[in-house]
């Protein structure tokens, strides 16, 4: 019988001193406000104040409410501010991309330093299926740049990365600005462990033109890196992956196009975007990336002339 809304307009009525000014603290008319009151006091069978009484008089009833509200009130705020706020909980994670862990583990310290409550618990291997896995409950939140249709996930944009062509120092296309299709038609691309219509220089990049270079399997980064510097390959990489050791010297990146841009998500099940640890780790992480990463762009930012490769 009595609401929440009972309790603040008692409130108002207290502290402002008259009906009018409450109404129009609580950005209501006078004649709404007396209704309600008229209302409220009908239904509960007793006067809450003295009408035209100066100052305002409340009645015995209306001051045990004012008592109410005033306990009351403070503790519902309190409740819903510790649900905007995370708690001692367990975030359950998993990436697809795999040279995403390179950043992610700085990402992931920076998150616990800010939510040290928050217990951090990573999944991860090449044959670990991530999304089937969030969909059946066994994560929260999985790194993604593939999106499933109709899979009853929703998928969260954290930030947009260029991928790039890695080459060792002294091969053929080193000295190139740009790198088109047909400059791979002859090379060995490394390539993760995953169907090719998966990787973004396949489907946006090679594919399109009809360039089929050989692809060739490694499931280790480090490997994959030396095996590029060794002159056994190249590869194309997102620049925070390879970018110690360009600084090196052991290999060179190069703009595929006029830059082959992808996008990376979060992915959790729909209608858990809004949990308060599953967004308070994204903004963590989206800003962590933004900051520090070469090479990466605020996804709510496109560049002009970069195109971005949709799954």
């Amino acid at each position: 019988m009595i609401e929440l809304k009972h309790l603040r307009t008692l409130q108002a009525l207290r502290n402002s001193g008259s009906l009018a000014a409450a109404a129009a603290q609580l950005h209501q008319t006078q004649s709404a406000l007396s209704h309600q009151f008229s209302d409220l006091e009908q239904r509960l069978g007793f006067r809450l104040f003295v009408r035209k009484s100066q100052p305002l008089r409340f009645t015995p009833q209306g001051e045990i409410l004012l008592q109410l509200a005033e306990q009351i009130l403070p503790q519902v705020q309190q409740a819903l501010q510790n649900c905007q706020e995370p708690h001692q909980t367990t975030l359950r994670l998993a990436i697809e991309c795999h040279s995403c862990i390179q950043w992610l583990t700085p990402a992931l310290s920076e998150f616990h330093q800010q939510c040290p409550q928050v217990l951090m618990d990573f999944r991860s291997g090449v044959t670990f299926d991530p999304q089937p896995a969030l969909q059946q409950g066994e994560l929260d939140l999985v790194l993604t740049s593939d999106i499933l249709a109709r899979s009853g996930l929703y998928y969260v944009p954290m930030f947009d990365y260029e991928v790039r062509l890695v080459l060792a120092p002294d091969h053929d296309l080193a000295g190139k600005e740009r790198i088109v299709p047909e400059d791979l038609h002859d090379e060995t691309l490394l390539i993760y462990p995953v169907q090719r219509q998966r990787m973004d220089i396949w489907r946006h990049f090679l594919q399109p033109a009809g360039v089929s270079p050989i692809l060739k399997s490694v499931d280790n980064t480090l490997l994959l890196i030396q095996m590029v510097s060794a002159g056994m390959g190249i590869a194309a990489l997102p620049h925070w992956v390879v970018e110690n050791f360009e600084q090196q010297g052991l290999v060179v990146t190069k703009t595929l196009g006029e830059g082959l841009w992808s996008r990376l998500y979060a992915a959790v099940r729909d209608g858990e975007q809004r949990q308060p640890v599953t967004e308070a780790f994204i903004r963590s992480a989206r800003q962590h990336a933004i900051a520090h990463l070469p090479y990466v762009r605020d996804a709510g930012r496109p560049s002009a002339g970069a195109p971005i490769a949709k799954p």
